[in-house]
């Protein structure tokens, strides 16, 4: 029986139940305390059926749309501005960590400063972004640029720099160019560590882009956001943006990980053996438990 409990626990599903039911418990408890503490203002810790409620009411609370409608329609401009700055960071992050690679003294003058960028506060950023841009547009793809930038550099480079002396000595055995070299063996090498990076920059690039639009206005999620929370419609809308934000956070690194199963032979056959151990640890189980049935036990001989 013990060992039934640890084999349950191990299993995707019941992790994601559990977690889910702490959280829930933990929220439904939050929203009870505030609601009997009489805060002002009123449901600033709503239940979680009031939450499910707003998203399904047909209400308008904005320009004769309904809460829903206000979320969907800001999250249009927001995710449009954080995947273009996504895919312009990840792009400008893999030619530089190429770069690296091809020259020492570039990676010596460079890389220690990346980081730099990354501790500069995205609020302390943007109105810096913005004054050299001039247009709210554009900063917000650089600002999301910058932030998807540095992970995918850096990972890429560890991949780069992961591969095996030994590859590099059967390389120049062959007498392979250097182009061979890097399409053969390196940017292979380093594509688990390039999606590493686009799983961590995917997030954070729409976490850049809700952010600036709370500072610089003209629509999209952190506008909706910020407008909801100071009470200039339903406060629900606010809630209903902080989950759809989580949402679309947690969906964009589950995508990328499908596209990296897809594109990756590696991670492609480690799904499939993966598959089919568990299958054979199943039927494995199964054939065990029919073959101790079967066989006679000592006291019917």
């Amino acid at each position: 029986m013990k060992k039934k409990y640890l084999s349950l626990t191990t299993k995707k599903w019941f992790q994601i139940l559990f977690w889910a039911v702490i959280v829930i418990a933990a929220w439904e408890i939050g929203a009870t305390v505030v609601a009997m503490t009489k805060r002002t203002p009123e449901n600033i810790l709503p239940h979680l059926y009031q939450v499910l409620a707003a998203a399904i009411s047909t209400k308008a609370v904005s320009g004769g749309m309904t809460a829903t409608q206000v979320v969907f329609t800001s999250a249009s401009a927001t995710l449009l501005r954080a995947l273009g700055g996504f895919a312009i960071g990840a792009s400008l992050g893999f030619l530089l960590a190429l770069l690296m690679k091809l020259s020492g003294v570039v990676e010596k003058l460079i890389f220690p400063y990346l980081m730099l960028i990354q501790l500069i506060p995205v609020l302390g950023l943007a109105p810096i972004i913005l004054a050299i841009t001039g247009d709210i547009n554009r900063s917000r793809l650089v600002i999301a640029a910058i932030l998807s930038f540095y992970p995918v550099a850096a990972n890429t480079l560890a991949g780069f720099k992961s591969v095996a002396k030994e590859k590099y000595d059967l390389m120049y055995t062959y007498a392979a160019k250097k182009r061979q070299l890097y399409t053969k063996v390196l940017i292979p090498s380093a594509v688990p560590y390039l999606f590493t990076g686009l799983k961590i920059a995917a997030p954070m690039a729409i976490t850049a882009s809700i952010l600036v639009d709370t500072l610089q206005g003209d629509g999209g999620l952190g506008c909706m956001l910020s407008q909801s929370l100071k009470h200039a419609m339903n406060i629900y809308v606010f809630w209903l943006i902080v989950f759809f934000s989580a949402f679309i956070g947690i969906f964009s690194t589950q995508l990328i990980s499908l596209i990296e199963i897809l594109v990756s032979p590696q991670k492609r056959s480690a799904s499939w053996i993966g598959r089919i151990a568990g299958k054979e640890k199943i039927y494995g189980r199964d054939a065990e438990k029919n073959r101790t049935q079967k066989e006679p036990g000592a006291e019917t001989l």
